[in-house]
């Protein structure tokens, strides 16, 4: 999320839509202000202690809507919500302000209910419908997104905006494998086969899929690189049960983790890999899956959400429906064993890639801001 909310805003100031992005102070030594380009600033608003943990954010809401309204500018025309907390912000602000309001969820609670994920607080999930039932619009990254509004949270199908994120394609892109892996020797790849995991380390993501499809595999000496920590209150659980998984299935010679990364370091993890993989329970549109492609990296991926969008079966990649880590070895095993298939899935993802970026994503965002303040503003539903 914040990757998209970066790049996007970044798009719109160049499109001459200038914006600001609220966001909770987090540490002490932020400025109020940062102006990161002309037309994009980002400004901290105190709302609880630093140190708070992210289950405690539903209690801070009514405190950061209060210090958004003080450090508005006069001029804004809209709002745009990120995620169902910033919507509760949003939504009341909506009212006092008469703005129209933009939403965009990037997880909901009821499509995780649907993956048998923990439940999340009613809280949220009352809290998502009421922001649905009154934004002016609400964007989906896909066409299984914007279904899952309508069945999940009966939103109104004329309202969602169907609007692709991108890929910084200056960053994205294929290069050579052997100065990727040279760059990241200190995670001692070897000479054999790399998949690679890129995500947060939480159940939705199931990485334990992809530990289990390397033991699966037909070479021993694959390695698997896992990017990324652990998340929610349950992450440092779940990373210790993946290392649990490691040592359990005897792979743990072939795994690798790598702490989070800068976004646009990712690239040489991309180029290094042979295959990334990617077989999470859910993805409203799946930002990994795109980065590779655009690095012309095969991906093997559930096919759920926005992934059945950005991976054409056969073509730049491969899905599988459900979690059989057998399927997904199947799949791996078939590209690393043909190089002329890898070659024709690399070529073809990284043409399937050029078709998004934050460019064209920003250009649909600018005009839809024009109608919706231009029309009249949609009533409490």
């Amino acid at each position: 999320m914040n990757v998209y909310v970066r790049e996007l805003v970044a798009s719109l100031a160049q499109a001459g839509v200038a914006s600001d992005v609220y966001t909770r102070r987090w540490a002490a030594d932020l400025p109020e202000v940062v102006d990161v380009e002309p037309g994009f600033r980002v400004v901290h608003v105190p709302a609880g202690s630093l140190d708070l943990p992210k289950e405690a954010l539903p209690e801070v809401v009514d405190e950061f809507t209060d210090g958004v309204r003080r450090r508005l500018r006069a001029d804004v025309d809209a709002l745009h919500a990120n995620y169902w907390l910033s919507g509760l912000a949003g939504h009341t602000l909506k009212h006092e302000l008469g703005l129209p309001l933009v939403s965009t969820f990037h997880t909901l609670a009821r499509v995780k209910a649907e993956c048998g994920l923990p439940d999340e607080p009613e809280l949220r999930a009352r809290a998502e419908a009421e922001v649905i039932g009154c934004s002016d619009a609400i964007l989906a990254n896909c066409e299984a997104e914007a279904r899952q509004l309508v069945e999940l949270y009966d939103a109104d199908p004329g309202r969602i905006e169907l609007v692709a994120p991108g890929v910084d394609h200056a960053f994205f892109s294929p290069g050579p494998r052997s100065g990727a892996r040279a760059a990241l020797a200190h995670l001692r790849l070897g000479d054999g086969p790399v998949v690679l995991f890129v995500g947060r380390i939480q159940p939705l993501k199931r990485l334990d899929v992809a530990v289990r499809a390397l033991a699966e595999m037909r070479d021993p000496h694959a390695v698997l690189v896992v990017v990324g920590g652990g998340s929610g209150a349950e992450g440092d659980q779940e990373v210790e049960r993946m290392r649990k998984l490691v040592a359990h299935l005897g792979v743990a010679d072939q795994v690798r983790f790598a702490d989070p990364q800068p976004h646009h370091l990712l690239s040489t993890y991309y180029r290094a890999a042979d295959v990334v993989v990617v077989p999470s329970r859910s993805e409203s549109f799946g930002l990994v899956a795109l980065e590779a492609a655009a690095c012309g990296t095969p991906v093997v991926a559930a096919a759920v959400g926005g992934l059945r969008t950005l991976v054409e079966h056969g073509r730049t990649g491969f899905l599988v429906d459900g979690a059989d880590p057998a399927e997904y070895a199947a799949y791996i095993d078939a590209i690393l064993g043909d190089p002329f298939l890898a070659q024709q899935l690399s070529t073809a993802a990284a043409r399937r890639a050029r078709d998004f970026t934050w460019s064209t994503a920003a250009a649909r965002l600018r005009r839809l801001y024009a109608d919706i303040t231009a029309g009249s503003l949609v009533e409490c539903a």
